[in-house]
């Protein structure tokens, strides 16, 4: 398929799950992750309208932010960078200022990283707290039980604006044995909102990648990470 004909694809599954699930289309964003092509796919993806870019890693980021959004691109495409993996405290001077939004907010030490940088940099970072539902072993992100605790700490952090939380449904298995986990988080932001712990309500849940976007959309995501199912392999 090219590129036109898996984002008409994609467009097409999208609009039927909100049907289903009473939403309107205009509340989701695509988040095109980009980590397995290059710069000229890249472009290409920008070319036909999808402006959010995904990236796991700093290092394989580092070619495309440059060529699209970096000093070396002469005019910047209109590109909204996401960090979506998760982010060493090391690498967090070369990701403040070039992502907009961080997805993998997961503890404290991170947190000083990120507003210290951002105070450098005179900015604020808006940034998704991870959160860990499925409970895997191989998987980042701070225990249910342990969100609260961590989101009484963030509005210390003045460089730091939480916006939503982010998780990943296990990898295996059909789409709809992911359904508990997204509900899980969105049930999750709904009382963190109820108990007013942040600074201000946050909206945003970052859920929903290739294999189980449709059901994270019908469990209320509002920004879907899509690698191979929109944007191909390379």
């Amino acid at each position: 398929m090219t590129l036109s004909e898996r984002i008409d694809s994609v467009e097409q599954r999208l609009l039927a799950a909100c049907a289903r699930s009473g939403r309107k289309r205009e509340e989701i964003q695509l988040i095109a992750v980009t980590k397995y092509v290059g710069i000229e796919e890249t472009r290409n993806v920008l070319a036909h309208g999808l402006v959010h870019m995904g990236e796991n890693r700093w290092q394989d980021a580092a070619a495309k932010w440059n060529a699209i959004s970096g000093e070396t691109a002469g005019q910047p495409d209109d590109a909204v960078w996401h960090f979506i993996g998760s982010l060493q405290t090391n690498k967090v001077k070369e990701v403040v200022g070039r992502f907009t939004y961080i997805h993998s907010l997961d503890r404290t030490s991170l947190a000083e990283a990120i507003n210290k940088r951002a105070e450098q940099l005179g900015i604020t970072v808006p940034c998704f707290i991870q959160v860990n539902v499925s409970g895997e072993e191989s998987k980042h992100g701070l225990t249910p039980d342990g969100l609260w605790d961590f989101a009484r700490e963030l509005p210390s952090y003045s460089h730091i604006q939480p916006v939503g939380l982010m998780t990943m449904a296990p990898l295996e298995g059909e789409a709809e044995e992911s359904r508990p986990y997204f509900r899980g988080l969105r049930q999750l932001r709904d009382e963190l909102n109820e108990r007013a712990i942040l600074r201000e309500p946050i909206q945003g849940l970052s859920m929903g990648m290739s294999g189980d976007f449709e059901v994270a959309v019908e469990e209320g995501a509002n920004w879907l990470r899509l690698g191979t199912i929109l944007v191909g392999k390379g």
